[in-house]
C-alpha cells in the first residue's frame, strides 16, 4: 500500500493568526467590559435597594478620588505582571 501526497496547492486560506498583543488587547477589554457592567449592576442594585427612586446621590469628590486611586494601584499591578 502506497501513500499518494496531492502536491497541488490548497485553495482554502486561513485568516492569519492574531498576535500575542491582539489576543491580549481583545481579552482585556472584554474582561473590562463585564467588570465595568457588573460594577454597575452592583452600583444600580444598591441605589435600588435605598428606595432611592430619583436615583443615587452624588458621588462626592473624595469617593471618586479614592475609586480613581484604586483603579490606577490595580492598572500597575497588571503593568507589573507584564513586565515579568
Amino acid at each position: 500500500m502506497t501513500m499518494q501526497v496531492d502536491s497541488t496547492p490548497s485553495t482554502e486560506t486561513r485568516p492569519p493568526a492574531l498576535s500575542w498583543k491582539t489576543q491580549s488587547l481583545i481579552i482585556g477589554g472584554l474582561i473590562g467590559l463585564a467588570l465595568g457592567l457588573l460594577a454597575a449592576y452592583l452600583y444600580v442594585r444598591a441605589a435600588g435597594e435605598n428606595n432611592r427612586i430619583a436615583g443615587p446621590k452624588k458621588m462626592e469628590t473624595m469617593d471618586a478620588l479614592k475609586l480613581g486611586l484604586a483603579a490606577l494601584g490595580l492598572i500597575r499591578q497588571i503593568a507589573e505582571i507584564g513586565g515579568k
